[in-house]
């Protein structure tokens, strides 16, 4: 017979199981709730963070600025963005302006474009259709062109900066006749076409662009497209960048003249390899100081002077010697701050009206001069009128030698200093210029107080005045004796201009006072002293100037924070010079 027990036992066993089975569903449900629970709890932790709490709006324009600021078309910052989680990707997606830069090309998506125009919606435009030729692509055909066109023609009205790149003319002139609808919001024109040498029959201008009616347009950039000059792209404008026009198609110095008339506010000016008027059509000036043939100008129909008050930049790079010097002859720009002349020829006659206009007002901080001739009297007359030039270039200048240069070291007790606030002295591949005039240079403009050099022993000397150097040489050690008065230091000055010391570091700095870790008071007239010491060179290029060694570069850098030079490298390919 069983036993009771067991038998209550056997029949408890599914009841115990379905109790087993009812908790565990229990406890799922109730996890299930918890993880519910901490999510909420997460979120409304998350809610609590400021970044959390700031409105769709705010947030959106801080993508904008993010986005916006990068160079690139497709920036990976939005895509960083779009990947934090989904409301950061919704606020971006429902954000028009984080897709109004549109890119077209031989190595951009057509996809990409057109999502883009679709997230935009109405919010204006960057367009950039990049089709410039490259090996990789092959040919670029017409037909992609005027795709790319067409795909965004339909929103021209919200263009506000325009930019195309094809390797023709006749492709420019394919893409640019689906223009034809008026651009309010068109702030940036650039064409440019790749082969601006190559010669083609399309000459003739396609139609008027835009209608004419570009209210808002205030830089145009053209190269080598010929548009007939048409004023309405050429008016108002703070930037206009003209170049790549060969022969025939080179403007006319009226045209120029015209369309600087039109732009009274124009802040930048650039003409790029430009061939020149024709010698033929020119007029000779009377200067006042007639010399050669400097003053012969291209004969112009209005020689009235063009006022431009906001110009600060001008560079005219291979624009014509004749069409330059006419130009220049005829502006007043007295808030010009850049100026660069590049294979220009003789530029003597743009610095003389350089020089005409510093008799008034010219805060010129940045003078470039490359592949170029001077007469170094008017180069010299400029520099001592250009008190707050900061940056000086002198590229592949062979009249850039040491006479010259001696101006920017220390000047005569009755003269002022030339170029005070120069801070940026490039000299690349000037090979006139010796290493005494460029070290007296460095010298002459370092603080009385440089420690540089270590302490020197100075014997007692009661009332010790050092010499000041009137030219490159430096002080040698026959200077006059500390307790000589200071006329017998001036006379001693004079005497000394042609003198030149040891190019030795150490052997400059036991001689030399000024350099010293407590130097003496210089004795300076008043006029030094009203206008003041000048500020130390910050930066020195001297790239393929053969005549500098490595140990001048590096004595060099011991006072200059930047020295650029040619890399040289050792017969282990390590870099000995940089």
């Amino acid at each position: 017979m069983s036993s009771p027990r067991r038998t209550t036992a056997n029949l408890s066993i599914p009841h115990l199981r379905e109790a087993i089975h009812s908790l565990e569903s229990k406890m799922a449900s109730l996890l299930s709730e918890r993880d519910l629970l901490e999510s909420r709890l997460e979120q409304a932790v998350r809610m609590q963070s400021p970044v959390q709490r700031l409105p769709n709006d705010l947030l959106a324009s801080i993508f904008s600025i993010a986005v916006m600021d990068e160079e690139e078309e497709d920036s990976i910052t939005l895509s960083n963005l779009m990947l934090v989680c989904q409301y950061w990707r919704d606020v971006a997606v429902n954000s028009p302006m984080l897709w109004t830069r549109v890119m077209m090309g031989t190595h951009h998506s057509t996809d990409r474009a057109i999502l883009k125009l679709d997230r935009s919606k109405t919010a204006p435009l960057h367009i950039c259709l990049d089709f410039s030729p490259r090996m990789e692509h092959g040919t670029v055909s017409t037909e992609s062109i005027v795709t790319a066109m067409d795909l965004v023609r339909p929103a021209i009205w919200r263009w506000k900066t325009f930019h195309l790149i094809v390797p023709s003319r006749p492709q420019a002139h394919a893409a640019l006749s689906r223009c034809k609808e008026q651009a309010p919001q068109l702030e940036v024109l650039s064409v440019r076409v790749s082969h601006s040498m190559q010669e083609d029959h399309y000459s003739k201008p396609p139609l008027p662009l835009f209608e004419r009616t570009t209210p808002r347009l205030r830089a145009s950039s053209f190269t080598s497209f010929n548009f007939g000059w048409d004023p309405a792209l050429l008016s108002n404008l703070r930037v206009l960048k003209l170049g790549g026009y060969w022969n025939g198609f080179s403007p006319s110095v009226d045209v120029i003249l015209k369309t600087l008339r039109a732009c009274p506010q124009l802040e930048e000016l650039v003409l790029r390899n430009m061939s020149d008027v024709d010698p033929e059509s020119c007029t000779t000036l009377t200067p006042e100081v007639p010399e050669q043939d400097d003053y012969v100008l291209a004969r112009v129909s209005d020689t009235r002077a063009i006022q431009l008050p906001k110009l600060r930049k001008a560079s005219f790079y291979y624009s014509g010697n004749l069409r330059t010097r006419t130009i220049l002859s005829l502006l007043a720009f007295p808030a010009l701050e850049c100026v660069e002349l590049c294979y220009l020829d003789n530029v003597s006659p743009m610095l003389e009206a350089l020089r005409r206009q510093s008799l008034t007002v010219l805060p010129l901080r940045h003078l470039r001069i490359e592949s170029c001739f001077f007469n170094e009297l008017r180069f010299a007359r400029l520099l001592q009128r250009l008190s707050s030039l900061t940056s000086l270039e002198l590229v592949d200048v062979e009249d850039a030698t040491s006479n010259l240069m001696r101006n920017l070291a220390t000047p005569p007790v009755s003269q002022t200093w030339t170029c005070p606030k120069l801070t940026t002295l490039s000299v690349e591949g000037c090979t006139s210029l010796d290493w005494e005039t460029l070290r007296s240079i460095v010298e002459s403009r370092l603080p009385p107080h440089s420690r540089a050099f270590p302490r020197q022993p100075l014997p007692h000397q009661p009332h010790s005045q050092p010499v000041i150097s009137m030219s490159i040489a430096s002080s040698s050690s026959s200077s006059a004796s500390a307790s000589a008065s200071a006329s017998t230091s001036v006379h001693h000055r004079q005497a000394m201009s042609s003198s030149s010391s040891s190019s030795s570091a150490s052997a400059f700095a036991a001689s030399a006072h000024i350099l010293a870790h407590q130097p003496s008071v210089p004795v300076l007239s008043s006029a030094s002293l009203a206008v003041g010491r000048p500020i130390r060179l910050e930066s020195i290029d001297l790239t393929r100037c053969h005549q500098i060694s490595k140990e001048m570069v590096q004595w060099l850098r011991m006072y200059v924070a930047e020295v650029k030079c040619e890399t040289v490298k050792s017969i282990w390919g390590e870099q000995s010079l940089s």
